[in-house]
């Protein structure tokens, strides 16, 4: 290497979103670089770019030969090509290919493919870590983007490029492929072209030095040629990148994940543990599953569900499935599968009443799954389809069939088929056990219908169904107002002593502080008092009324998610030696606590002792131990964990994990997805009150943990352990909080920070803060208020009603890349409120009275702004105060431009974005004009480009 790039940290990653990332896809230009000493693998690309018809200018390096390709140039020298290169791909030993790359960023090369696989032996003495610095380096310094090393390549049918290995080359269509592994992507691929299904990308990324699965998500996602994703997940080295991708990925398209169990933000060091979690693998499940997708375990399974989800998902109405076969127990193991974790659908007494009457139902028969019998013809099939499709009890159907002489499979195919067309309900079909059943599926995929060969699979491809549109709906959802348990005073309280902590370097708080910054959040915890010495404890003891549990505090027991001995509500020796129970005089007190002190000695004798804490036995309560708490995964940031009390293996698999911020509906999906509302059932005696009491109290801590983590960055675990849930209410026993360096939430929290309180009108104040997704009911209402001319002017067009997901996509946006902020007005009604009402005063509770929208691309290079304001409040300089407040906002996040479409008869808006110094230029429609105001200033050529060339 030359040495002209300058040396940086490989830990650190600017993130260059989708800069040059087009010249991956439609290259002009493109030169194949081969090793000489092993050419094999250029030959195969070769042959598959001239194959595959690529129709730009391609040149080769040290390919042995060409086999007489027509408009294939070899070249001798890489200067040569100075200046006309758009795309290298290179198959040169990884080691070797740094030096190459310098010399071909040098003559303007911007996009390289790395596709060498290298086994151990031919990377002798090889420092991997340097190696990809170096490729990081040249990357970064000559603005290079580079896909891998060890990838399979990049294929795009639609423009005929094939710059891959893979033995079969792919058909046009709208499936999309971007991962970590090569083989897998020619495993899809080769799965496709046998289905019939062409793909609109497929991008192998390998050891992604340089391009990221999430800047591949961002380019497909500004396209329309894609209607689905396989990822492949592997490496993810900025969640919050990878979450908004994800999210705007999974808004406009099926998005399915596989892969990702052990995922690292690091290849070097891919053995990462999770406080708390046993398997990080439930991490990324909660963390797709807030994307708007989920994880398939499996190659079956991913192809199972994208067979199911790319056919009847526009078309899904519910969870409840109906069987129907000509045989009993292929529907009954069907069944067994869909009771489990499913729903069968039981149809209505009018439809069982029709079966009947049509004679494909006998009278003393169940309905559900419905056994059309050995004996039943095409026709049964189609009689009862026709009358359970019609059935509100039933959101889709399956249809079992199993060959016989009486229901020729060909022939029950033809006449389902053609029945299908008249349905008003999503069909499936598992066509088994014959010999032509290939051949009958392809029938099935032809007329668009689901098809597979066992019922089993089936099912469990519907269940994945129902769990995509489980996670779908999160991204659409309204959620219910979560505010906070306390006031602002309070938790303030709590960053004071977590700042403090922090200046005299300490690492965790002890029980003491910690059971404060709880009590400042509003989640109780128990009657505690701390004694430093055991003279103290025996003064504690002779104040005390019965027996009590004494537990030493020292630092290394004060360390959330360490298996060590808990007080509790039982009175379950401890298995260890930090607690002692039953503590019943003074002078035994006096003794337990001598007795602590030198066990910790022996067994901890690099910590140090705190204090003691001493609780009052809990004899004869009949409460329910849960787990509750925080931890820091070193990818995702903090994660909320939530699951039975304890430390048993049966325990840790029943931990739920979810990212925050959460909403209402989140917090009682996690519960519910846990073993506790079981236990509760057993422990309060089905008393659906209690329960519901509880879980809702259970809620309000889960959302209250989710505000702790954005409001105390500094604050690296958090473990309530147990906390117990009784019959009037819920108390934290024991609990510990560590402290480390501010890690950014995956998804950004709501930016608080940007809230003001403003006067801008009699006898009112006015809120000007980011909208919240609970504030979808306030915008319906704002909307409903805005005259014809108003929405036109927003619009360009008398915009009809929106539907509620829609008003759920305006409010629930993503802060990381939108910004709405909204001016909501309250009303002073009396002298006293105009002296407390500012402050107190909780969002959502006046109207909303002026809007403005940010839509960021995904590179922070333009931002496009729409303001409206209701006709009753306008003239008073509202939307002005809104400008001014973006342009600010856009301005501090490093934004280079603002831009805003109007129509040219809006004069007001014209005015006022004249005073802001904005910017005029006409479009291509004449009616409309586009306002542009610079924020920064370009910083390198390729910004530059973009806002010259959008």
């Amino acid at each position: 290497m030359s040495g002209n790039a300058p040396v940086v940290n490989p830990s650190t990653r600017i993130l260059r979103g989708k800069r040059f990332l087009r010249q991956f896809f439609t290259p002009e230009t493109l030169l194949l670089v081969a090793d000489p000493h092993a050419p094999q693998l250029a030959i195969a690309v070769l042959d598959n770019l001239v194959e595959g018809g690529f129709p730009g200018k391609l040149y080769t390096y040290e390919v042995p030969d060409t086999h007489g390709y027509d408009h294939v140039e070899a070249i001798t020298r890489i200067q040569a090509l100075k200046g006309k290169l758009d795309l290298v791909i290179t198959c040169l030993s990884t080691p070797r290919t740094p030096d190459l790359l310098e010399q071909l960023a040098i003559i303007g090369t911007k996009a390289a493919i790395l596709l060498r696989d290298d086994d151990d032996t031919a990377v002798d003495h090889i420092s991997w870590s340097n190696v990809r610095n170096r490729l990081s380096q040249i990357a970064l310094h000559y603005g290079m983007r580079i896909i891998g090393p060890d990838c399979l390549g990049v294929a795009v049918p639609t423009v005929n490029l094939n710059a891959t290995f893979a033995a079969r080359p792919a058909m046009s269509g709208h499936l999309a492929y971007l991962g970590q592994s090569g083989m897998l992507g020619a495993s899809v691929s080769s799965w496709a072209y046998q289905h019939g299904i062409g793909l609109s990308y497929l991008v192998s990324l390998g050891d992604s030095v340089d391009v990221r699965l999430s800047d591949m998500m961002d380019f497909i996602s500004e396209g329309v040629s894609t209607q689905a994703i396989i990822l492949h997940v592997g490496l993810i080295d900025d969640a919050r990148h990878f979450m908004s991708a994800l999210r705007e990925a999974a808004r406009g398209r099926v998005v399915l994940a596989i892969g990702g169990e052990e995922y690292t933000g690091n290849l070097a060091d891919a053995s990462l543990k999770t406080p708390g979690i046993e398997k990080r693998g439930v991490i990324l499940d909660a963390a797709l599953r807030r994307g708007g997708t989920l994880r398939i375990n499996t190659l079956d399974e991913l192809y199972d569900s994208l067979e199911l989800i790319t056919r009847v998902d526009d078309a899904y109405r519910g969870p409840r499935l109906m069987l129907i076969g000509n045989g009993s127990a292929p529907a009954m193991l069907a069944a067994d599968i869909l009771q489990g974790r499913g729903h069968l659908a039981q149809p209505s007494e009018e439809s069982r009443k029709a079966l009947i009457r049509e004679g494909v139902l006998g009278s003393n028969r169940p309905a559900a799954p419905l056994d059309l019998g050995g004996t039943a013809t095409p026709e049964d099939f189609t009689t009862a389809l026709h009358i359970l499709a019609e059935d509100e009890n039933i959101d889709a159907i399956l249809v079992i069939h199993a060959p016989t002489r009486m229901a020729p499979p060909d022939k029950t195919a033809e006449v389902v088929i053609n029945a299908a067309w008249e349905l008003n309900c999503p069909l499936i079909t598992a066509w088994t056990g014959d010999e032509d059943s290939t051949a009958i599926q392809k029938q099935f995929s032809h007329a668009d219908i689901a098809s597979f060969s066992t019922a089993e699979r089936a099912v469990r491809a519907f269940l994945r169904l129902q769990h995509y549109r489980e996670a779908q709906e999160l991204l659409w959802q309204v959620p219910q107002l979560s505010g906070h348990l306390t006031s602002s005073d309070l938790r303030q309280r709590a960053r004071a002593i977590i700042t403090d902590a922090l200046n005299k370097g300490y690492g965790v708080l002890s029980h003491r502080k910690s059971g404060q910054i709880l009590t400042a959040y509003g989640i109780p915890v128990f009657q505690t008092e701390y004694a430093r010495n055991s003279q103290e404890g025996h003064d504690v003891a002779q104040r005390a009324f019965g027996a009590l549990a004494v537990k030493v505090v020292h630092t290394e027991q004060c360390i959330p998610f360490m298996s060590r001995d808990r007080f509790h509500a039982s009175e379950i020796p401890p298995r260890h030696s930090s607690l002692l129970n039953n503590v019943a005089t003074p002078r035994s007190m006096y003794d337990a606590i001598e007795r602590l002190r030198e066990r910790v000695g022996n067994t901890f004798p690099d910590s140090s002792i705190i204090n003691y804490a001493i609780q009052p036995m809990q004899h004869n309560i009949r409460g329910l131990s849960v787990c509750v708490g925080i931890t820091q995964d070193e990818v995702f940031g903090p994660v909320i964990l939530f699951g039975r009390a304890g430390y048993g293996l049966d325990v840790m698999r029943d931990r739920q994990v979810v990212l925050p911020p959460l909403t209402n509906t989140l917090a009682q999906e996690t519960i519910a997805q846990s073993e506790v509302i079981d236990l509760m059932k057993d422990r309060f005696g089905n008393d659906q009150a209690v329960i519901d009491a509880s879980v809702e109290r259970l809620s309000n801590v889960l959302i209250t943990l989710s505000h702790i983590c954005a409001e105390l960055p500094n604050l690296k675990g958090l473990e309530i352990n147990p906390l117990m849930i009784k019959r009037d209410g819920l108390v934290a026993l024991d609990y510990a909080i560590s402290l480390g360096e501010p890690v950014r939430q995956a998804i950004r929290p709501y930016p608080e920070g940007l809230r003001s309180v403003e006067v801008l009108g009699e006898g009112s104040f006015d809120v000007i803060r980011p909208v919240r997704a609970e504030d979808a009911h306030l915008l319906e209402q704002f909307y409903l208020k805005l005259s014809p001319t108003s929405r036109k002017f927003r619009y360009f067009k008398f915009s009809e009603e929106l539907t509620q997901r829609e008003w759920a996509q305006m409010a629930a946006i993503d802060y990381d890349r939108e910004m709405a902020f909204v001016i909501e007005r309250h009303q002073i009604t009396s002298p006293i409120e105009e002296d407390i009402l500012p402050d107190t005063v909780e969002d959502g509770q006046g109207e909303i009275t002026s809007v403005i929208r940010l839509k960021t691309d995904s590179d922070n290079l333009r931002t496009e702004f729409t303001l409206i304001v209701r006709d009753d409040y306008q003239h008073q300089g509202l939307g002005r105060v809104l400008m001014q407040r973006a342009i600010d906002y856009a301005r501090e996040s490093g934004i280079l431009e603002m831009v805003g479409y109007f129509l040219n008869d809006n004069d007001i808006m014209r005015h006022l974005l004249e005073n802001l110094d904005f910017s005029f230029e006409p479009t291509a429609d004449n009616n409309i004009s586009v306002a542009k105001l610079s924020l920064n200033e370009p910083i390198d050529d390729w910004q530059r480009l973009r806002l010259t060339n959008r």
